[in-house]
């Protein structure tokens, strides 16, 4: 993980010295007591695990020999030149998996469509594919008072309309910010600033929580708290996360 703080962690408080002096804090009591009192998350990376932890399955599921798709992404990026040019900037993540979509379309004989694609990696339940660690965060923060936030660029890109349905993980979140619904893509600082407007707060008192480098300074630029999440180390990232919201480690 890396912490991009916009002011001073705060990490578990004395509550004695709190101006309530309340042991639970609900949102307006948090942000009487100075606590942070948002957590938004990015959903694909942080929240569901990334295509790329899920690439055996979706080999398996289409009846694939293990190695049909070569991308690995943040797992193995010398081994994936398209990763390297979308993190040097030279492509967007859309763009990115635009190419890996045609491929698949090339393998496969299915819809180039992106939903179509991820359809065989996300096809397990709930259990296979949300991190453990994100949904233990969110019902703590909930539990604490937090109020907890959703903002993503493509949920309903990447997935159809059956398998957002049946995601229970998606009703915990008080707020969303979707880009193709609303029409405005991380890193634009307008897409963040919608999130602030929507959270009901200050951008200094929103953790904000993506694995992607981009992503993360788009939501430094207008002063929320940034926590990235490393797929290749999430609990990292999710006990980092903790710390600034003053939540006990698990």
């Amino acid at each position: 993980w890396v912490s991009e703080t916009a002011r001073p962690a705060r990490g578990r408080m004395d509550r004695s010295q709190l101006p309530c002096g309340r042991v639970d804090h609900d949102y307006p009591c948090r942000a009487m007591c100075g606590l942070i009192s948002g957590l938004v998350w990015d959903f694909g990376g942080p929240v569901l695990l990334t295509p790329f932890a899920l690439v055996s399955t979706g080999e398996r599921n289409l009846g694939l020999p293990a190695g049909t798709f070569a991308w690995r992404g943040p797992f193995e990026p010398k081994a994936d030149p398209q990763w390297q040019a979308f993190q040097r900037g030279e492509i967007n993540e859309r763009e990115y998996w635009a190419i890996q979509a045609q491929k698949f379309a090339e393998v496969t004989g299915r819809s180039p469509e992106m939903a179509s694609m991820m359809a065989p990696f996300y096809a397990g339940g709930e259990e296979e594919i949300i991190r453990p660690g994100a949904r233990a965060l969110i019902r703590d923060a909930k539990a604490a008072g937090i109020r907890v936030g959703m903002h993503t660029n493509d949920l309903t890109s990447f997935h159809d309309r059956e398998w957002i349905d049946r995601m229970s993980i998606l009703k915990e979140f008080d707020v969303v910010v979707e880009g193709r619904t609303d029409g405005l893509y991380k890193p634009d600082s307008d897409a963040y600033l919608l999130m602030v407007n929507r959270m009901g707060m200050e951008p200094s008192d929103i953790v904000f929580i993506d694995d992607q480098p981009v992503n993360i300074e788009g939501a430094r630029s207008i002063g929320m708290v940034c926590v990235r999440l490393d797929p290749t180390n999430p609990e990292a990232g999710f006990l980092e996360a903790r710390r600034l919201l003053g939540l006990e480690p698990r």
